[in-house]
């Protein structure tokens, strides 16, 4: 039976309180948001921490702002659920909205946060890829003010990000999608079951006023590098041209190219490579034809 050790446990009631208490303990202390990785992790004795911060009950810390022409705002301590199935998310952010309802179980996602996922920083996580697909920022907050961050600047390598002593992930800043444009996710495991995933994706693109040139492209890959992996190959390939099989059987051989994927209890590197090659020809295709009807 695995016991949790002993640890202080803090429940502030305000932002400002959470912070003067992440300053104080310093890195002796962990924040709590959604739990669902950090209390496996203790349990498992993977990490052990003198101090829980538990930021999980601060209405200052979650909702969602999503207005017409101004992009979006969310809150780091929004649960999973709440993003999932905010209608306003779902029309103009489809690819996040999906990837959130791809991660765990219904149990996960109404315990689990945004800000968590990211801030566990597993290169499997499923809402990094189409965050930065899209383009969003981190808002990293401590007494001394605010900062911004891209996700992929944020998400540093394996359990690893960019969170100095005395920062909290505050929010995620999404800007408005341009228009002729769109962003689709994609993710392959080894069973139609809860796990983690192999190898995921997202793929946004945008389109010259014609709407059959391609204008710009980012395609961001996860689980095959120690972070999300933003393809420098891929828009080199379609930016300037009409899609095509031949331009869309190259953009899959440009992401495999790019991939530096690992041989783990889920997938060989191999396979990996091969899942790459397929999620960037389907999500290229599925986007390239999106955009051409927004």
């Amino acid at each position: 039976m695995n016991i949790l050790h002993e640890f202080e446990y803090f429940k502030p009631k305000s932002k400002k309180e959470a912070l003067e208490l992440v300053k104080g303990k310093g890195s002796s202390a962990k924040v709590l948001a959604g739990g669902t990785d950090l209390i496996i992790q203790m349990k498992e004795k993977m990490i052990k921490t003198d101090a829980i911060i538990d930021i999980s009950d601060l209405e200052e810390l979650k909702g969602i702002k999503c207005e017409e022409g101004k992009g979006a705002e969310i809150l780091a301590c929004t649960k999973l659920v709440d993003i999932e199935f905010n209608a306003d998310l779902k029309k103009k952010y489809p690819a996040l909205t999906y990837a959130v309802s791809q991660l765990g179980s219904n149990q996960v996602r109404v315990m689990a946060t945004m800000g968590g996922n990211c801030c566990h920083s597993s290169p499997a996580a499923e809402t990094p890829a189409p965050l930065s697909a899209l383009g969003a920022k981190v808002v990293l907050a401590s007494l001394e003010g605010e900062r911004e961050l891209a996700i992929e600047e944020f998400i540093q390598g394996n359990r690893k990000n960019a969170l100095k002593e005395g920062e909290i992930l505050y929010k995620f800043i999404l800007p408005e999608p341009v228009k002729k444009s769109a962003c689709r996710y994609g993710h392959i495991g080894l069973r139609n079951a809860m796990e983690i995933d192999c190898a995921n994706m997202a793929a946004n693109i945008e389109l010259e006023e014609d709407k059959k040139t391609i204008k710009n492209v980012k395609l961001v890959m996860g689980s095959v590098s120690i972070k999300p992996l933003v393809s420098e190959a891929v828009p080199k390939v379609l930016i300037g041209k009409n899609l095509t099989e031949e331009l869309i059987a190259k953009a899959g051989e440009a992401a495999q190219s790019e991939a530096k994927p690992i041989s783990d209890v889920r997938a060989s590197a191999e396979y990996r490579k091969d899942v790459i090659g397929a999620l960037a020809r389907r999500l290229v295709k599925e986007a390239y034809e999106a955009a051409k009807e927004a």
